[in-house]
């Protein structure tokens, strides 16, 4: 199996400067672990709140990484810019995966309302972007995974093998 590189990009003001210790990477690491079968690589990257930093640092990861998941900086606070960075870099915005990453979450606080997710294409990478929160990224993840293989394979990345015993994933029969 194609061993999958992955970025995970950690935005956070406080964690960069070693405030407190990075946990969200951690967590985006671990469930991907469990959900993919492949080999895997991760490039990771713990960030200040700054945009011109994070595009500079997503078009780096899109020139190797099949994935990028980010953490943080998805609210409506004025450093939360995650989600501008990513647009500003992707050819492609995929609204349907904050759409589904928020439904998610609003079925355990309301103030899921207020989160930013967002997800697009840049070159033939994938960046998705996550809420803060451990349990709230194994929540999302496990909403927006099953869609994730499948849209790396029209995007011509490599192709990810999911663990069916941890998440299933769709592909159409004749994909």
């Amino acid at each position: 199996m194609t061993t999958i590189k992955i970025g995970v990009v950690v935005a956070s003001d406080r964690a960069s400067t070693g405030i407190y210790e990075d946990l969200s990477g951690l967590a985006i690491k671990e469930v991907l672990g469990e959900y993919i079968l492949n080999p895997l690589e991760f490039l990771y990257r713990l960030l200040p709140d700054e945009q011109a930093l994070l595009e500079q640092t997503l078009k780096e990861l899109s020139q190797t990484c099949a994935l990028i998941a980010t953490t943080g900086g998805t609210g409506p606070a004025p450093r939360d810019v995650t989600p501008e960075a990513t647009k500003a870099v992707c050819s492609k915005m995929l609204p349907g995966f904050g759409e589904q990453m928020r439904a998610t979450s609003l079925k355990y606080v309301p103030t899921a309302v207020l989160s930013r997710q967002s997800a697009g294409i840049c070159g033939s990478s994938l960046i998705v972007n996550l809420p803060g929160k451990p349990k709230s990224i194994r929540e999302c993840l496990e909403a927006v995974f099953p869609a994730i293989p499948y849209c790396i394979d029209l995007i011509g990345g490599p192709y990810i093998e999911a663990n069916a015993e941890n998440i299933k994933v769709f592909r159409p029969k004749n994909a």
